[in-house]
């Protein structure tokens, strides 16, 4: 055989006994398919906050909205658009039922990313657990809307405390003079179970209105008062009031709460709307002052007016 047949030979020899090289990860490949068709759940679905009602809804194709970041929930333990890490599955958070007969739910955790940015690096949401939620709808997209369209309703109708009103001085105050009028609320929080899913929704109180039983009224208004030092009652402050007469008044105010709402630990979105919550009236006598100047006191003049066993003129 001549040199260069040989050198043919060689060359077709081996590349019959090269064989491709299976990549490093295939041999430790730990991902399975993600099982969407079965779990009948998009998790990576885009959702937007709609800019009217401040739900957190699917984006329908070519939506526009003022909110800068977009969001979508992802599987838990996906790794891409059609695999799961397979050493994850053991340990992801369990979702069983909430009710007999209910399906289970599915763990996911909520990612956001700017929206004007194209093909964005997402990253996990930052909530109070900053880990998965459960989501127990089959069509996510088709369930927050539906918590949105109730949740401001369901809000005026939660147990929320009215603020603690005071008067100072109390229960008796003095015609002209100025007397202290303030509200004590807190911020509330409540865990509920709206269309089975864990909602978690947060009450802040942001304005007052005081009604001080003379006709006369203040609010709404973002100050809630606050109490002064004995030594200063009569100073004016900013939600006092001035009785012009004597008399048994009713006083009350009324709170006004804004919220916000998280689906099974997502982001926080505003309620729509707000909620006001009156506080029991209470009672102020207000009492006419007399000054009188005397010559004398009680143990020089025993008879005096004002000294005990006297009767008033």
């Amino acid at each position: 055989m001549n040199s260069r047949k040989w050198r043919l030979f060689a060359i077709a020899l081996a590349l019959l006994l090269v064989v491709p090289a299976a990549p490093a990860e295939a041999a430790s490949d730990d991902r399975v398919s993600s099982g969407y068709q079965q779990s009948g759940i998009d998790v990576s679905a885009n959702y937007v906050r709609d800019p009217q009602s401040g739900e957190f809804v699917l984006a329908p194709p070519g939506h526009v909205s003022d909110d800068p970041n977009q969001y979508k929930a992802d599987l838990q333990c996906q790794v891409d658009d059609n695999s799961l890490a397979k050493r994850c599955l053991p340990g992801q958070m369990q979702c069983p039922p909430r009710e007999a007969g209910e399906k289970a739910g599915t763990p996911v955790i909520w990612k956001v990313a700017p929206k004007s940015v194209s093909n964005p690096v997402w990253t996990d949401w930052s909530t109070s657990g900053n880990g998965p939620s459960c989501l127990y709808d089959q069509k996510p997209e088709d369930l927050l809307p539906r918590i949105a369209a109730r949740i401001e309703s369901d809000f005026r109708n939660l147990p929320i405390k009215p603020a603690d009103l005071t008067a100072q001085p109390s229960p008796h105050t003095l015609k002209g003079a100025e007397t202290n009028i303030f509200a004590d609320a807190l911020e509330q929080q409540f865990e509920v179970t709206l269309l089975g899913q864990r909602v978690h929704i947060v009450a802040t109180p942001v304005e007052y209105t005081y009604a001080y039983g003379d006709g006369n009224s203040l609010g709404p208004t973002p100050s809630a008062g606050g109490p002064l030092r004995e030594a200063e009652w009569g100073q004016k402050t900013r939600t006092s009031h001035v009785y012009q007469q004597t008399g048994d008044f009713q006083i009350s105010v009324t709170t006004t709460f804004r919220g916000t709402y998280s689906v099974n630990g997502g982001p926080n979105l505003p309620i729509p709307g707000t909620g006001q919550f009156a506080s029991p009236p209470q009672t102020v006598s207000v009492w006419r002052s007399i000054t009188r100047n005397y010559a004398d006191n009680c143990i020089v003049n025993p008879q005096g007016e004002g000294c005990p066993g006297v009767p008033a003129k």
